[in-house]
This record gives C-alpha cells, sequence and structure tokens, in this order.
C-alpha cells in the first residue's frame, strides 16, 4: 500500500528532470495528479448514482407513469420539456439591441461602461488568482506563511456566489420558458470545474504570462472539439490565425530568462495541467453551443451549470473533509477570505458584463475588450509580480496578439459579406 504514494511522489521528478520545489514537496497528498483523481473519485461518487437513477427513470417510462409529488422535480430533471428551438439563434442569445434608437453619446457611455466592468473584473480576477495560488499569508519577520493549497475550494467559492447572481437574476427578469433536461448541464458542469481547477493549480508550476498566452491559444482545441462534438466546419482564415498563435506562443515558452525562478519556470506538470484547462474548457464551449439549441437564455445557462458545479464541489470537499480545513484557513488569515471573497465577486460580476456586452454591441467589440484584457493581465503581472520576458518571448506575445486581432477582424467581415448575400450562398467555400 506504500507503492502508490512512492510512486505518485517521483513522477514530477521524473517528468522534470530536475528538484521539486520544497513548497510543493511537504507531501506526497500534496502532488496535483493525486489530488485530481481524488477529486475526480468525489464527483464520481455523485455522478454515478445520478446516471442509475436517470436510466432507472427512463427504462421505467416515467414521464408516462410517473405519479405524485416528485413529478415535477423528476420530469424537469430528467426528461425536461424536450421541445428544442429550429433555430439556434432563438435561444442561445437574447436580440441585440439596436444602436439607431439611441444617441452616439449613449452607445459611447454604454461601451465604456461595458469595457471598463470587464476590464476591471478580470484584471482584478487575475491579480487575486496569482496573489493566492503563489504567495504566502501570515508571513513575518521569523515565520515565512503558509500558503493556501486547495484549488478545489476556490472553485466552490466562485461558483457558489455565480450560482446566487444567477439564481436572483432570472427570478428578477423574465426568461424564456426552460425546457432542457437538468441532467445534460452537468456534462458542461464537470469539464467547467475540472478546466478552472487546473487553471488554479496550474500557477503552482507556472508563472501568470505563461496562463494567458495559453489561454489565448484555446482556439485551436476549440476547433479540434468543434470537429468532433458538433461537427463544425472552418475557414481558411481560421486555419491561419491558430497556426500563428502556435508559432507565438512557441516562441514564448521555448524562450528562456536568467532570472527566472523555480516557482515561475514553466515546467511539465504545468504544462499537462495547461493541456487539461484548455481541453475541458473546450468540450464546456461546445456542450454549451449544443444545449442552447433548446431555447434559454445565457443567464439561465449560467444558473444551470453552476448548480451542478456547486453540488460536485461541495461533496468533494466534505467527502475529503478540506471544506472545514479551508473553512479554518479563512479564519486564521483575514487577509485570504478578502481575496477569496473578492475573487468570487469578480468571477461573478465578469460573467454578467460578458452577456451585456454582446447583448449592447455584439461578440465582436466583445472579443476585441477580452483580447485587450489579456495583454493588460500580462502587463500587471509582470509589474506586480515582477515576471521577466525576453526578446524573443515578447516577440511571441505580439504575435499572438496580432493573430488574435485579425482573427477578429476576418471573422467580422466575414459576417458583414454573409448578410449581404442572398439566402442560400455562402461567402466562401469551407475548408
Amino acid at each position: 500500500r506504500f507503492c502508490l504514494p512512492l510512486v505518485l511522489a517521483s513522477l514530477p521528478m521524473m517528468a522534470t528532470g530536475e528538484e521539486i520545489a520544497p513548497a510543493l514537496q511537504d507531501s506526497w497528498g500534496d502532488f496535483w495528479l493525486f489530488r485530481f483523481f481524488v477529486n475526480a473519485a468525489g464527483y464520481a461518487s455523485i455522478v454515478v448514482p445520478g446516471f442509475l437513477l436517470i436510466q432507472y427513470f427512463k427504462r421505467r417510462n416515467y414521464l408516462e407513469t410517473g405519479r405524485g409529488i416528485c413529478f415535477p422535480v423528476i420530469k424537469s430533471c430528467v426528461f425536461g420539456s424536450e421541445v428544442k428551438s429550429v433555430h439556434q439563434d432563438d435561444g442561445s442569445l437574447p436580440p441585440r439591441a439596436e444602436p439607431t434608437e439611441s444617441s452616439t453619446a449613449r452607445q459611447v457611455f454604454k461601451l465604456l461602461f461595458c469595457a471598463a466592468g470587464l476590464q476591471a473584473s478580470y484584471l482584478t480576477w487575475g491579480v487575486l488568482q496569482e496573489r493566492v495560488m503563489t504567495r504566502t499569508y501570515g508571513a513575518t519577520e521569523t515565520d515565512p506563511g503558509e500558503k493556501f493549497k486547495d484549488s478545489q475550494f476556490l472553485v466552490f467559492m466562485n461558483r457558489i456566489l455565480a450560482f446566487t447572481v444567477a439564481g436572483l437574476y432570472c427570478a428578477l427578469t423574465k426568461q424564456p420558458r426552460h425546457g432542457a433536461p437538468m441532467y445534460k448541464y452537468s456534462f458542461a458542469s464537470l469539464s467547467n470545474i475540472l478546466s478552472s481547477w487546473c487553471q488554479y493549480e496550474a500557477l503552482k508550476y507556472i508563472s501568470f504570462p505563461t496562463q494567458v498566452l495559453a489561454k489565448a491559444s484555446k482556439v485551436i482545441p476549440v476547433m479540434m472539439m468543434g470537429k468532433l462534438v458538433s461537427r463544425k466546419s472552418y475557414e481558411y482564415w481560421e486555419y491561419l490565425t491558430a497556426a500563428l498563435i502556435s508559432v507565438g506562443v512557441s516562441m514564448f515558452l521555448l524562450s528562456s530568462a536568467p532570472n527566472r525562478t523555480v516557482s515561475t519556470v514553466t515546467t511539465f506538470s504545468g504544462i499537462v495541467l495547461l493541456a487539461g484547462y484548455i481541453i475541458f474548457d473546450s468540450f464546456t464551449s461546445n456542450w454549451q453551443d449544443a444545449l442552447f439549441t433548446y431555447k434559454m437564455s445565457p443567464v439561465q445557462m449560467m444558473f444551470g451549470v453552476n448548480v451542478f458545479s456547486c453540488l460536485f464541489t461541495v461533496g468533494s470537499l466534505l467527502e475529503q473533509g478540506a471544506l472545514l480545513e479551508s473553512l479554518r484557513f479563512m479564519a486564521r488569515y483575514s487577509e485570504f477570505t478578502a481575496h477569496a471573497v473578492l475573487l468570487s465577486v469578480c468571477s461573478a460580476c465578469g460573467q454578467l458584463f460578458i452577456f451585456y456586452t454582446i447583448n449592447q454591441f455584439g461578440a465582436a467589440v466583445f472579443t476585441i475588450i477580452m483580447t485587450l484584457r489579456q495583454a493588460f493581465a500580462i502587463l500587471l503581472s509582470c509589474l506586480i509580480y515582477g515576471h521577466t520576458v525576453t526578446v524573443v518571448g515578447g516577440l511571441g506575445i505580439a504575435v499572438v496578439f496580432v493573430a488574435l486581432f485579425l482573427r477578429v477582424y476576418a471573422r467580422s467581415r466575414m459576417k458583414k459579406r454573409s448578410k449581404k448575400l442572398p439566402p442560400g450562398e455562402t461567402p466562401v467555400q469551407k475548408v
């Protein structure tokens, strides 16, 4: 029984060929692969019984034979209304407000409000994320302090607040009649919490600028997942910009700086966690696109996904005994409490700003704002936390963001051209 811990503890050293940072080798239980499997086991303890119940109700033809007080709940969770919208656009987003009815000054004010809200929410979120995962709390001249290690608790904090905000929004505003079976949100929820966990955990091994560039390069696996999950086809320029992003990220990762420390060097574990984040996040976006074939609003999607996210994370934390441990850490360090709460507030508010910006100005404007946010996030992280970037690395960053802006420009041109064409004609041939 002692073999598995020894093997797990030796994996990162064998993979990287170098010594593990002292902060990461306190015990084999802190190794990310072990914690990943423990978390997955916790989720499985909820998913497996739920799957068996769903199969049981479907085999019994419960929709026609069921009765009693539990019937509406089971019908909503297992069957839904099973009515899909004919056109995905009918349910995926509410109709975008036309700017012609408002004055130019009002539209400029709205745009500045959206840009400021998105930048403030996600730049603060990024700075706090790096602070919580890479710095200690309670450090004094004689005591080095203590690091917070449980990434799953941070995911739970983010999801519980997002669930509350989305629930209040749905209760106070008119929403489309919900038709999707609730259990279908669980797939996007699982991939979402796993991608968030990988994102937090990766900061123990890699620098924040590396993580930001990895997020920018996720268009590549998103395209791959789109082909596999949704059978999508893409234009030639999408492949071109994806290739440019790959080149830029490779330039940044292969560049080296003499001042890099153990805490910021890109390690094998960090690369694996980033790959996990990108893969899980790609599946989440494509599954949500498929769910939008049901008539629902983005806030309903946010509520449904976060219901299961809260259920999975709190169940896993309770099974591990990690929830009380994390709460005790919050009680010991009030600074961490403030950071964790503010992190969750920024995440929830940022999602609402996303929906509002897309509704008012469309996806192209939103993408430009978020691309600028990624550039500002790298600059801010380097200024606050002292990350160094070489000339080759800086050139790689520039290539990535040029490719992203080219992608936005090409997509907007394609949409304008497709609107001018008669129905049934395509502007260019798919590849």
